[in-house]
């Protein structure tokens, strides 16, 4: 008689980690319980704390196991390495072993659950090492019961152990906090995900694009068990296609994501000011399924990708070559004050297409919205230009079809800041921020222009600066970089009339008085509204 097949086991459960090895992500963690095993300094309770699926249950059992493993010939000690084989690892890795006592606070909430407990606590463990309770979720346990734990939680029986695991460790009492050696479990790395997602796939007997991979791993959010349920559901997916293999485009259909090359040309048409482009982008994403809060999720994380490689921060190495040489070129082009805004218009875009009744409707308000403040002048420009007295009245575009006029002349700049707003309402943005960002003024006096740059600029930038000035202007100008002192740059004097003015408003007696009555209190930006 043939013996009935195995259930099907979810890959989440199935690749939980058996040993401290297995254990992804939380290096500094499994030292310090090494260390402490080593020279016999273990504390009688452990807090674990992190999101969800980074581990807390499975490091809890680990450490039931490495306290009480007795090794292959039943002679071992305590160690960091626990064998797997003898009764009690394999008693407690099938949650099984009679003093491992797992409970679940969601669920055993009250005094009497915690009753139980202490009472147990006073007689020896039955077969094991140490009598090990461990309490899922604790932070779901009501006040009462964690003030009735308190006393036996501060000295208990040198037999028995606490392991606390919890995602809202701010829910814990303080006083169960200091009575606990805690350990804060990181979020895995998108990287470290993929990695071992691939390793799982290889094991599964199953191919999957890298990329694919990336896919799953960005979407998990640092968690191994969401992403193993969701490689678990691409491996599904595939199968139902008749694939051989996970696929990226399988995993974006899946999961309802945007496609990525789809997002950066809809990106491109938002700089570009293209309106109509725009719109058809974003309703060929709708009409294939994707979210438009999605979608504008997309876009704020490509506005945040080209800000990282604009401060040169490290490739992340979920991006293709193409998405990082995109970032590198619009970075290369997009000044931070630009950044920022771009940021702030898409961050509140999202926010009321969350709540929107009409959500496409409001996803494509956010986007013109976006595009026609790009084609306003920063508030502080536009300040410099009403102290001017210049025009406001900005000139209409030209229809696509029609050649473009030559440049009149404008009027000669009345100051520095009035000429680096000039470059940039003339189509010179990028030097425009050059100037703003990195030149220090040694002498205004046009058409002459005397300057002395903060950093290394191209050989060629006085040369380029005097030609667009003369296309804006109709002048003549000559621009040097003579020795001599120079002024700050315009973006290092705003940074120090921001910190002369908030150090005004701490001065202040009212600001001081509210400040030494809440020592933990921070001065934050506040705009008023309208």
């Amino acid at each position: 008689m043939s013996e009935s097949p195995q259930p099907y086991r979810v890959l989440a459960r199935k690749y939980r980690p058996q040993t401290f090895a297995e254990l992804i992500g939380q290096d500094a963690m499994v030292t310090t319980l090494g260390n402490a095993i080593k020279r016999d300094r273990l504390a009688h309770a452990f807090l674990l704390t992190g999101v969800r699926g980074v581990g807390k249950t499975s490091t809890a059992r680990l450490i039931a196991k490495a306290l009480n493993c007795i090794g292959p010939d039943g002679q071992g000690g305590p160690t960091i390495t626990p064998c797997g084989v003898c009764e009690p690892c394999v008693a407690i890795a099938e949650g099984r072993h009679i003093d491992v006592v797992e409970m679940d606070a969601a669920s055993h909430t009250g005094v009497d659950d915690v009753r139980e407990i202490i009472e147990a606590v006073r007689y020896a463990a039955v077969s094991a090492r140490y009598k090990v309770y461990i309490v899922d979720e604790v932070h779901m346990l009501s006040k009462n019961a964690f003030n009735a734990l308190l006393k036996t939680l501060e000295e208990p029986p040198p037999h028995v152990k606490f392991l606390f695991a919890t995602t809202e460790v701010n829910k814990v009492p303080v006083t169960v906090l200091s009575r606990c050696q805690r350990f804060d479990l990181r979020r895995i790395p998108a990287e470290t995900l993929a990695a071992h997602f691939d390793r799982v796939a290889r094991a599964e007997g199953v191919t999957a694009e890298p990329e694919a991979l990336a896919l799953v791993a960005r979407a998990a959010e640092g968690s191994a068990r969401d992403g193993l349920s969701i490689l678990d559901q691409a491996i599904a997916h595939a199968d139902m296609e008749g694939s051989h293999g996970v696929t990226a485009g399988q995993v974006r259909d899946m999961l309802g994501l945007s496609d990525r090359g789809a997002i950066r040309r809809l990106f491109g048409h938002l700089l570009s000011g293209d309106a109509p482009a725009t719109l058809a982008a974003l309703r060929e994403q709708h009409d294939l399924g994707v979210d438009p809060v999605g979608v504008l999720r997309a876009l704020l994380e490509t506005v945040h990708g080209v800000t990282l490689a604009k401060v040169g921060g490290g490739d992340d190495p979920a991006l293709s070559i193409e998405e990082r040489e995109a970032l590198a070129d619009w970075a290369s082009r997009l000044g931070f004050a630009a950044l920022h805004r771009l940021w702030q218009l898409l961050l509140k875009g999202h926010d009321e297409t969350v709540r929107a009744a009409l959500p496409i409707e409001s996803a494509e308000m956010a986007l013109l919205r976006v595009i026609h403040a790009a084609q306003l002048p920063d508030p502080g420009e536009l300040m410099k230009r009403l102290a001017n007295g210049e025009a406001m009245a900005a000139p209409a575009a030209m229809p696509a079809h029609d050649p473009a006029p030559q440049a009149p002349a404008q009027r000669l700049p009345v100051d520095f800041p009035a000429m680096i707003s000039l470059l940039a309402n003339n189509g010179k943005a990028h030097m425009a921020q050059q100037l703003h960002d990195y030149i220090g003024l040694i002498r205004y006096a046009p058409p002459e222009l005397a300057i002395r740059p903060a950093k290394p600029m191209a050989s060629e930038f006085n040369r380029d600066l005097a030609a667009a000035l003369k296309t804006i202007t109709g002048e003549i100008w000559e621009v040097s970089s003579p020795d001599g002192p120079a002024e700050p740059t315009l973006l290092e004097q705003e940074r120090m009339e921001e910190n002369r003015a908030r150090d005004a408003i701490l001065a202040a007696p009212l600001v001081k008085a509210a400040f030494d009555a809440f020592p933990e209190a921070e001065l934050v930006e506040w705009k008023r509204a309208g």
